[in-house]
Formats: structure tokens, C-alpha cells, sequence
């Protein structure tokens, strides 16, 4: 079993992947996937309740934590042509995949797309197409500053310039205070003003109220592949949430087949940070069951 703390490169494309990776190698994979601006590193409390049954692989995307920083444009697409590069590279044909943030939308195109890949989906404070911007967050401060991350020059001074995303947006997320050691290892990534162009590009990707056109396209077609899904699923959600509230995450839920509704206590939106216990005893629990299942299905194949 390797150590999750060392970080492995993967040539893909023009470029590299880091990832993380521990667990017994003949095991069940499960896919963590992080979100912006953070890396494979949150991750690192959740996946002790997990690799002793299963082999936890959490890539860090293109233009994040160790990963290479290509002059590529970081749209959304860009990050899904380097995750299924990076897949087909792993040799991986099946995963639980663990997602939170823009990890979310990338697994739920991933899904669309490939369905068998997909053994269960774990999702937290996840990625949708928005009507309005009043439908996005469940802070008005916070959607402020979106708006204004979207707005040319001044989203540049903020994110390139000053840092926010790092240095207030991601602290100002998590219930707890993180350690100056923490800290210093979200910033790491990004050191000069160039190298947090990957961060900018998220924000103004966003599907709210039709924009970007090709995003929301995207996303509607992923949400209504989710919709129509049978793969079991996990909704993981924080009170008061920041993407996801709680009384959204119980409609949505309601919404999908096979959807089990999972409540973690105070929370806002980087979730791994506050409630990295609860959600690695959940998320084990959830595949254990899952894996229950199959086990019983499948004889019952076989004798059919």
C-alpha cells in the first residue's frame, strides 16, 4: 500500500497529472475528485476510513496542486480531455467516484458519457445549471463576488492579481481555521499572478442564467443523464451549505433513482475541511453497502 501523502506524475497529453494513491491494488477504485482552487490534498483525512478496502486514486486536475500548467485555455473541456487521458492511462474501467465543487461536473459528464464506467457517485456542494444568479449560492456576499470574479479586469485583479480565491474565498468556506501549514499548502500551486489563470477560468464557467451557452448546454445534458441514471448515488450535504442547501439537497435527491441522502453537520462549502470523519465513515459505509449488493445480485445472475 503506498503512502497518500506522496504525490506520483502521470504524463498526459502535452503535460502531466499528479495524483495520490493508496490501497490494496487488486481492490475496487474510488475516484476523489477536488474542486477549485484546491487539489488531491483535501482528500487527505477522508481516505484513511477508506484504503483498507479499496484503492483510492485522487488525481490533482490539469493546472492545480501538482499538476503540470500547460498554456491551455482551462475551459471545462480541457479539464475532461486531461481526466480521461488520465483514466485510460490508470487502466481504470471502474470506479466509485468521490466529488465535491467542479470535481462534481466533471464525474457527471464523465457519467453521461460513460455510464459503465461508474460502479456508484458521491457527490457534495456540486455543480449545476442555474436559472438566475439568485439561485446561485446561499450567501449575498458571495454571489457579489462571483459576479464580479466574471467581470474582465476586475476578476484578473482579484484572482490573478490579489489571490482571493486562495487567500479569502477558500479560509472564508471553512467552518474551522485552517493551519498556517494548510495554508501554505493550498497557496504552493500558485505562486505568480500566470500561474492562477486555472483558477479565474472556473468561476467564469459557470452555467448561471444561459452563460456560458456551451457550459449550460453541457450541464443540462449531464444533469438529465443524471436524472435518468440507475448507478446508486451519495448526496453528502452541509448546513447551511453554500451551493447546496439542505432543504435543495432533499429535493434533488428526490429527483434521482437510487439516491441516498447523507447530512453532515455545519457546513458551508469545501465540506472535506470540516467534516473529513464523517464523511470518510460514510462514504465507507455506503460502498460497503453497495458492494453488499452486488454480491447478491450477481449469484442470482449466474444461477439464472
Amino acid at each position: 500500500m503506498s503512502d497518500f501523502t506522496q504525490l506520483h506524475i502521470m504524463p498526459v497529453k502535452e503535460s502531466f497529472l499528479s495524483y495520490r494513491e493508496t490501497g490494496p491494488a487488486d481492490a475496487p477504485v474510488i475516484l476523489l475528485l477536488h474542486g477549485n482552487p484546491t487539489s488531491s490534498l483535501i482528500w487527505r483525512n477522508i481516505v484513511p476510513h477508506l484504503a483498507g478496502a479499496w484503492r483510492c486514486i485522487a488525481p490533482d486536475l490539469i493546472g492545480f496542486g501538482g499538476s503540470g500548467k500547460p498554456g491551455i485555455a482551462y475551459h471545462f473541456l480541457d479539464h475532461a480531455a486531461y481526466l480521461d487521458a488520465f483514466i485510460a492511462a490508470k487502466g481504470i474501467t471502474s470506479a466509485y467516484v468521490v466529488a465535491q465543487d467542479w470535481g462534481t461536473a466533471l464525474a457527471f459528464h464523465l457519467a453521461a458519457r460513460r455510464s459503465e464506467l461508474i460502479r456508484g457517485l458521491a457527490f457534495m456542494e456540486f455543480i449545476r445549471p442555474l436559472p438566475a444568479w439568485e439561485d446561485f449560492h446561499t450567501d449575498d456576499i458571495a454571489r457579489q463576488t462571483f459576479q464580479a470574479l466574471r467581470t474582465p479586469d476586475v476578476g484578473e485583479r482579484l484572482v490573478l492579481e490579489e489571490n482571493l480565491f486562495v487567500e479569502r474565498i477558500l479560509p472564508g468556506s471553512i467552518r474551522r481555521t485552517l493551519s498556517a501549514e494548510e495554508m501554505e499548502a493550498y497557496r504552493a500551486p500558485f505562486p505568480t499572478p500566470a500561474s492562477r489563470r486555472p483558477v479565474l477560468a472556473f468561476p467564469r464557467l459557470l452555467p448561471i442564467a444561459g452563460e456560458p451557452a456551451d457550459m449550460s448546454a453541457l450541464m443540462e445534458t449531464a444533469h438529465a443523464a443524471l436524472r435518468q441514471s440507475l448507478y446508486p448515488k451519495l448526496l453528502m450535504f452541509g448546513h447551511p451549505g453554500a451551493l447546496v442547501s439542505p432543504a435543495f439537497a432533499a429535493r434533488f435527491a428526490g429527483e434521482l433513482v437510487d439516491c441516498e441522502l447523507a447530512p453532515l453537520g455545519s457546513g458551508l462549502h469545501y465540506l472535506q475541511e470540516d467534516h473529513p470523519d464523517e464523511i470518510g465513515r460514510c462514504v465507507a459505509g455506503w460502498i460497503a453497502k453497495c458492494e453488499r449488493r452486488v454480491d447478491r445480485v450477481e449469484p442470482a445472475m449466474e444461477d439464472a
